[in-house]
């Protein structure tokens, strides 16, 4: 990618939706142009578009605020997908080969555009998250050049819900008015922000806290196994908190400020800021907080049971999203889940001119897109140059005819006065007043 252009990216969060342009190197290392956040205003529910009015509104202010900080025109963007119904289906396609044969490249593009064809009920087929393959029933990572007689390649894709993609095309395209470059799939971006390679081949999960959704992601022998989201998040902690007698704001001020993923044993009464309110019992505050959380790692627990890797998560946990800053979080799921836990946020080797991004658990779907995107998105106007160009010649053509028409008519009155006969001179004029004529018009049709 050429160093005038960049990268645009939206990620369509529950709890605010974030714009980031960028720029990577050969290294895949990003160099962050500008990034922005503005609140969802519940525009965006459990990941997924709710109001594709609000949304568009949203995305068009964002926008206009990174082009302003930058400098730079958003020709098109890269928008994240996301939502409860979102998660991965395995789908293998086989090819007989002759006794001694061997894989191509060919075979390989052959299982491909066979799983490209498929299309599952009642779903939309989102991205291809990984593919192992299977050699006369041996794994192999890398089958060209292998001789085998069956070559099986197992894919597992992403699939959701088809109105996941037809809500954000009204949201963006339509309504504000933006091309979209290519959707990329939330837990795939995460993954790529947080997750190094040996963790992938040791095996993990990635459990990202979010506002409406908490999206669990299993990595086995450097392959996605399993992904599932789960529809319940931080803003359900939020909401449980509000039932104490708060309004929204106030219950997340709290949970960030003193809730922790444990009850206290000790009687803890603090003075709300807010003289009409009464105060908060933090016993209570963590009880409430403890509840939800239970009930969120309940689900989590099942889905790693569900992917049949539990014994063979060599690197534990990795938690990251804006809900994972819940104090204690790490201690709590260790308990609950015997697993040891690490919270992450995009790798530090990722982005090389702002530290202050990659240690944002919240930004790390956001920075991951620009890793998976590949397209220019810089607006380019392409026909400026030219059209310029045009203008000043028609310009010049212009005058010129004006002031050859007027020195013309001089000399014309001046040979008539001398002499009653036409002179060469005014057919020279003549044929310089078409000629410039002329030029005006081929100006004119450029």
């Amino acid at each position: 990618m050429t160093q005038s252009g960049f990268i645009a990216a939206i990620d369509l969060g529950t709890s605010k939706i974030t714009g980031v342009i960028g720029r990577k190197n050969e290294s895949n290392v990003i160099s962050v142009l500008e990034c922005e956040s503005l609140p969802s205003e519940n525009s965006i529910r459990r990941g997924t578009v709710y109001n594709i009015d609000k949304a568009s509104s949203i995305v068009r202010k964002l926008i206009s605020l990174l082009e302003n900080a930058s400098g730079k025109k958003i020709g098109k963007v890269y928008v994240s997908l996301g939502g409860q119904s979102v998660h991965t289906e395995v789908v293998r396609e086989m090819k007989q080969l002759s006794s001694s044969g061997i894989v191509t490249e060919s075979v390989v593009e052959q299982l491909r555009t066979a799983i490209d064809k498929y299309k599952p009920d009642f779903k939309r087929k989102y991205a291809i998250g990984d593919v192992e393959y299977f050699l006369d029933d041996k794994p192999e990572k890398n089958p060209v050049g292998v001789t085998c007689s069956t070559v099986e390649a197992e894919y597992h894709i992403v699939v959701g819900r088809p109105n996941l993609a037809t809500n954000i095309e009204k949201t963006i395209t339509e309504k504000a008015q933006l091309p979209i470059a290519d959707y990329i799939v939330a837990p795939l971006a995460t993954a790529a922000a947080v997750l190094t390679n040996e963790e992938k081949e040791l095996g993990c999960a990635l459990i990202d806290f979010g506002a409406g959704t908490t999206t669990v992601s299993i990595y086995k022998g450097g392959i996605l196994r399993r992904m599932v989201t789960i529809p319940f998040g931080g803003r359900n902690i939020t909401k449980d908190i509000a039932e104490l007698n708060f309004v929204e704001n106030e219950a997340e001020q709290y949970k960030t400020k003193f809730g922790k993923a444990k009850e206290g044993n000790e009687n803890s009464i603090f003075s709300s800021p807010f003289s009409s309110k009464p105060d908060i019992d933090l016993v209570e505050l963590n009880k409430v907080i403890v509840m939800r959380l239970d009930e969120i790692t309940a689900n989590i627990k099942e889905q790693v049971k569900l992917s049949g890797y539990q014994e063979q998560l060599g690197a534990g946990l990795i938690i990251t999203g804006g809900a994972s800053q819940l104090k204690n979080l790490e201690s709590y799921l260790n308990q609950k889940l015997d697993l040891p836990v690490r919270k992450a946020s995009s790798r530090k080797t990722l982005v090389n001119n702002t530290p202050e991004y990659a240690n944002d658990p919240a930004l790390t779907t956001a920075l991951g897109m620009l890793l998976l995107a590949g397209e220019n998105c810089e607006k380019i106007d392409e026909d400026y140059d030219d059209e310029e160009q045009v203008d000043q010649k028609s310009r010049g053509s212009v005058w010129s005819n004006f002031f050859g028409e007027k020195e013309n008519k001089v000399k014309e009155h001046k040979e008539k006065e001398r002499k009653p006969k036409k002179e060469k001179t005014i057919n020279i004029g003549g044929k310089m007043k078409d000629m410039f004529s002329s030029m005006f018009e081929e100006d004119d049709d450029q």
